[in-house]
């Protein structure tokens, strides 16, 4: 099987000849890994990773808008925002070229493509600061609830051309969840989130591609709306939140997918290794053959050494292979 065809198999509850692996190492690690392997490339080819997480094309924002209002308000708040005209031209196709170029790099290795882009609650924190934004749910709901409706419209007209860039999936990036609860009411979830999630991933499955979830923290009063949306993957479903694996298996692995299990808050890069193999041992007796990608929860953190880096997904490749 190719990695595409691992990865749809696995997201579709399909037996594989085995488990699809991946890893979040890039972001704070590139320069140690390029070192050791001649580039972050290398390393994902080493491993034979299943999938490739593509990001790029054009941002949804126009900056040059919000600095704008803020000099003429000294702020920037929703109800500001709400008949501006501050998105970006989604139709721009010489924006998606490198998304394209990505996308033949990986698909030349048999790779399943997922594409990030902006959800609503945070993509607003990088306009608004996350404090703020906090804030405003209580001050302004229905504005956001506004706002959030127009990312929706931004992101089905982006995923339009991802599809034609090659992806598989589309990856909504959207943190709602702190360590043990929801950073807000379940009911602003309902109110402003869900509709607008549900149109994204309704038309990404028009365009015959899946659907998937990042979202740090614990979710768990909002899965069964995660559910009810139809996304097909939720990563990273955070052990170290509150999520257990024991839970997603009795109750949502035959709703959708995961991909996970290698936690970067507790295990790489913080445990010693003889723990770390246990740890990573554990992960796989519980979901070893399930609706599962194995994958780090985040991005693995610059304290990992390259020999833990190494060792552990030394025994991940095998563990796959088992």
């Amino acid at each position: 099987m190719t990695g595409t065809e691992r990865v749809r198999d696995t997201i579709l509850g399909k037996p594989t000849d085995r488990q699809p692996i991946y890893g979040w190492v890039s972001a704070n690690l590139s320069n140690e890994i390029t070192a050791a392997c001649g580039s972050v490339a290398a390393f994902e080819d080493r491993y034979e990773f299943d999938a490739a997480h593509i990001f790029g094309g054009p941002g949804p924002y126009r900056g040059d808008v919000f600095e704008r209002i803020k000099a003429e308000n000294g702020e920037l708040t929703p109800d500001l925002l709400v008949n501006e005209d501050f998105f970006t031209d989604p139709d721009v196709l010489t924006d998606y070229q490198g998304i394209k170029d990505t996308v033949a790099f990986h698909k030349a290795r048999g790779r399943f493509c997922y594409m990030q882009t902006p959800g609503f609650f945070e993509a607003f924190n990088g306009v608004f600061g996350i404090e703020n934004q906090l804030l405003y749910v209580a001050m302004y709901p229905d504005e956001l609830a506004e706002l959030y409706r127009r990312q929706a419209e931004w992101t089905v007209r982006f995923a339009d051309h991802c599809r034609d860039c090659g992806v598989d999936m589309i990856h909504v990036s959207d943190d709602w969840g702190a360590q043990n609860n929801l950073m807000f009411n379940p009911n602003f979830w309902w109110e402003a989130i869900f509709p607008n999630l549900k149109k994204v991933a309704d038309h990404v499955h028009s365009l015959g591609l899946f659907c998937s979830l990042h979202s740090d923290g614990c979710v768990a009063k909002v899965t069964d709306g995660i559910v009810k949306a139809g996304i097909n993957l939720v990563h990273p479903w955070q052990e170290s939140a509150g999520m257990g694996l024991d839970y997603y298996i009795d109750n949502y692995s035959d709703k959708f997918a995961i991909m996970g299990g290698i936690c970067v808050q507790t295990a790489i890069g913080l445990l010693p290794q003889d723990k770390l193999e246990s740890e990573i041992r554990r992960v796989f007796s519980l979901l070893r053959g399930r609706r599962w990608v194995c994958c780090t929860s985040h991005f693995v953190q610059n304290h990992c050494t390259m020999e833990d880096l190494f060792f552990a997904f030394d025994l991940i490749y095998r563990l796959a292979r088992e």
